[in-house]
Formats: C-alpha cells, sequence, structure tokens
C-alpha cells in the first residue's frame, strides 16, 4: 500500500539520514513508523502491535512506557533544567547518581566521568588510558587491543576499537595504535576437538604473544565486553577471562569492562562482570543506566586510574575533556530514578526467575534444520541460522537470510535483530514476563518456520 502523500513514512525518506541502515534500499523500501510504546510492545502507525525483542537497542530495560521516569524528568526539569560540570560545578542528581554507581561498582571504584552514549564513554576511557600513561611518564605505553567482533562505539576512537568491517570501511579505521585479537567463539573458532578451556588457554597466549610483538611498554589496556552483543551475542568460552587477565596483570595492561550492555541486570548479575568474572579497571555502562529513557553514560574509574589522572590534571592546570552535557541533570535524575526502581522491583531476582523460561525456549531450536547454534545467559541470546549444520557453515550473506527473517517476524508482531552471521538477538526489556517470553517465542518460531518454507520453494524452483 503506498502511504499517503505527506505520511511520516514518505516525509522521512525525504530527509532523515539513518544510522545502520542501506541508505539505496530505504529510499526504495521506506521506514517501519513506530507511534507509541507500552510494556515490552511498540505500536506502528496503523496500531499494529509488536513485541520488541531486543529492548529497542538492548536498552529499554523498563519496557516502552514508565510513569515514573516521565515524572522525575519533569520534575527536574522545573527546578534546573541543566546546567554542567566543568570547572568544579555540580549538582544533586549528578552526585547522587555517582554515589549509586561506586555503591553498585563489581569491584571498588573510585570516581565516576558522565557523558552521553556508549560511544563516549568508551572515547572517553580511551583518552583517559593516554592521559594516565603520560602523568605517569610512561609516554609509549598506549596501544590498545580489543577483539574481532567485539563492539565498542561509532566515534573515531571507539569504532576503531570495535571490530567490525562496516564499522571501518569507508571511514579510514581503525586509527593507529588499535590492535586487534581473536574472538573467542569456540563453535566457529575452535580447533576440531579443542574444548573450551583448551580453546581459552589458546587465545591467551595468543593475546600475550601479541603484547610481547607489541612491547609489553609499549601497551597500554585491553577492552572487553563481558558478552559480545552486536557482534553476535558471543558467550566466551570456560576460564577466559580468568587467562586473559592474568596476562593482562603480568604486562601491567589495564583492563576496561564494556558494560554498555551488560550492565544492571542483563545477564542474570548487576554486571556481566560478576557473571563472567572480570575484574576491570575501568568500567563503561549506559543504555540501561536510564532505562534508555534519555541518554546518558558513564565511566568508573579505579583509585589508580584517578590518581594518574589528578596528577596530571594538578600538572597541567585541568582535565581538559568534557562534554556540554554530561551529567547533565535531568538524564542523571531519570537515571537516579531508574537505579531506585531496579532496586524495589528486584529486578535481578525478576530476571534470574524469567532468563530459564528464555534460555530453555531458545535451545528448543536448536534441532531446527535452519539452526546452527543457540546461546546466551540471563536475558540475552541468540539464534545463528547457518546453510550447513554439519560443517557449521552460514549463508551467502548476499542471500540475506537474516534481515529477510526480520521480515517474516514483523508479519507475526515481532521486530528482531539480524547480527553477523545471521545471528538473531534476543535481548527484550528487562520487565518482561515468562508468559510474554513464551509469546516471543512462540511468534519466532513461526517466523522461523516461514522462513524455511520459503528457503525450500526457492530450492525447488532453482532445480
Amino acid at each position: 500500500m503506498t502511504p499517503p502523500r505527506n505520511s511520516t513514512a514518505v516525509r522521512d525518506v525525504a530527509s532523515v539520514l539513518h544510522p545502520y541502515t542501506d541508505a539505496r534500499a530505504h529510499q526504495r523500501n521506506g521506514p517501519l513508523v513506530i507511534a507509541r510504546g507500552e510494556g515490552v510492545r511498540v505500536f506502528d502507525e496503523q496500531g499494529k502491535a509488536y513485541i520488541e525483542t531486543v529492548a529497542g537497542l538492548w536498552c529499554a530495560a523498563l519496557g516502552f512506557h514508565n510513569e515514573r521516569l516521565v515524572e522525575a524528568a519533569a520534575r527536574q526539569m522545573r527546578q534546573l533544567p541543566f546546567y554542567h560540570g566543568f570547572t568544579g560545578r555540580t549538582h544533586e542528581p549528578q552526585v547522587e547518581l555517582a554515589e549509586m554507581l561506586l555503591e553498585r561498582a563489581p569491584v571498588p571504584m573510585s570516581k565516576v566521568f558522565f557523558a552521553n552514549s556508549g560511544s563516549e564513554a568508551n572515547d572517553s576511557a580511551v583518552k583517559m588510558i593516554w592521559y594516565f600513561n603520560n602523568a605517569l611518564g610512561r609516554p609509549q605505553k598506549k596501544k590498545i587491543i580489543s577483539r574481532l567482533k567485539g563492539y565498542h562505539g561509532v566515534t573515531v576512537a571507539s569504532a576503531s576499537l570495535t571490530g567490525l568491517p562496516y564499522n571501518h570501511k569507508f571511514f579510514d579505521l581503525p586509527i593507529a595504535g588499535i590492535l586487534h585479537t581473536a574472538c573467542p567463539h569456540h563453535y566457529h573458532n575452535a580447533h576440531p576437538g579443542e574444548s573450551e578451556e583448551a580453546f581459552a588457554t589458546r587465545l591467551a597466549e595468543e593475546l600475550e604473544a601479541l603484547i610481547l610483538a607489541e612491547g609489553p611498554e609499549t601497551v597500554a589496556a585491553f577492552f572487553a565486553e563481558p558478552i559480545m552483543g552486536a557482534g553476535g551475542v558471543i558467550l566466551p568460552p570456560a576460564t577466559y577471562f580468568e587467562k586473559i587477565q592474568a596476562v593482562l596483570a603480568r604486562h601491567d595492561v589495564l583492563l576496561v569492562a564494556d558494560e554498555v550492555i551488560c550492565g544492571f541486570g542483563r545477564t542474570g548479575n548487576y554486571w556481566g562482570s560478576q557473571t563472567l568474572g572480570l575484574r576491570p579497571d575501568i568500567l563503561t555502562c549506559a543504555k540501561a543506566l536510564s532505562a534508555s529513557y534519555l541518554p546518558i553514560s558513564a565511566v568508573m574509574v579505579s583509585e589508580r586510574v584517578f590518581e594518574g589522572l589528578a596528577e596530571g590534571s594538578g600538572g597541567i592546570g585541568t582535565f581538559g575533556h568534557g562534554f556540554t552535557y554530561s551529567g547533565h541533570p535531568v538524564p542523571a535524575a531519570v537515571a537516579v530514578e531508574t537505579l531506585k526502581i531496579y532496586d524495589e522491583m528486584d529486578i535481578i531476582g525478576h530476571v534470574r526467575r524469567v532468563a530459564p523460561v528464555l534460555q530453555e525456549g531458545l535451545r528448543r531450536f536448536a534441532d531446527h534444520p535452519l539452526v546452527g547454534e543457540v546461546r546466551g545467559v540471563g536475558l540475552i541470546g541468540a539464534v545463528e541460522l547457518v546453510a550447513d549444520k554439519a560443517a557449521r557453515r552460514n549463508f551467502d550473506p548476499g542471500l540475506r537470510i537474516g534481515p529477510r527473517l526480520v521480515k517474516h517476524g514483523e508479519a507475526q508482531g515481532l521486530i528482531l535483530r539480524s547480527l553477523p552471521n545471521d545471528s538473531i538477538a534476543f535481548a527484550p526489556p528487562l520487565v518482561i514476563t515468562a508468559a510474554e517470553v513464551e509469546e516471543m517465542l512462540a511468534r519466532f518460531g513461526r517466523a522461523l518456520d516461514a522462513l524455511a518454507v520459503e528457503l525450500r520453494r526457492e530450492a525447488i524452483a532453482a532445480v
């Protein structure tokens, strides 16, 4: 059906450059216009409801309408709609939120720096690491290692950390001094017969070889998501972070835990670092920090890192980094209210009760002819589609199997997210109920079957 001439869809195509979108295809196909939200569902402009299987962008932890957060924003806007943190200024929402984050940190942390997105938080962490080593008189110790298929954002530095080709191609990235080590995905990258523990040992040895080849005196930090999100919801093999952290400790390499997706209960603990055993020197978070009702992110630093930053700023006269909206009082007030809601509803207990329904339900798809691997923990998971189950061979990317499944999902009232290797992500709002999980999975099963029928018909027609 052709949309009305002045519809939102037509106006969008004429005016908006979309993130993570094929701009040429968008000119032909137009957008899906979302008009409102309620609970775990969003509604298009025709009123059709969709279960949001990945909470928007892994982020709408409290769903798509929470009146307490609306009121928190309105209350703060009436009292102090804006102020900044430059040159030692502050305000109550910033201080309260910093205190709450430090109280909840997975390891002892010293100070909190606020930004507006996960990308900005990780970009800020890079600058802090460089500043820290300069202040300590180690100007050569600047290289940073992240992982292939890792995702850390889209600013120049954070996109360089990201280990995905489409974040680099045509952007002239990565920048110098950013290195990538292997992706810890046992399903695809382990040698035949290699156990998870042996695979983890090999990856730790490869990381150490990289550090030694570059020179430990030049390697400053290692960035890692506890569970890799946009790269495909990839869980590390058993003993991986234990062995990786031993290597980092031997060579005085800081560990940055990117908790932008995993933080605030997603994995069944408050932090993915607790679930996977990370002991970070720096922790970045965003998304569920405010349930994504307003943009805000944070960087928590250890006392050692803070002392380096303080020493440097004492010598120069300022810590010359920050954003106009760092610690903006309105998002900070909404984040404070968000953390209070998490506490009151016992978000960790809720996730632990509902997670088995999601994980057991996803694993029921393991025998489907299109499914190669099912993986996940807590309220995050993925179903990876393959052309050959025995060989673990993915479909030709040109067939766009994942995006085709996304369209079948829309027909079933689901909004799905397709990731690399046709991995379909699941990270619904943390407030989802067991019944809603079952409904979501039933709809996904119908979409998956519809895709299988479509592919069989195409195979028959090609004979």
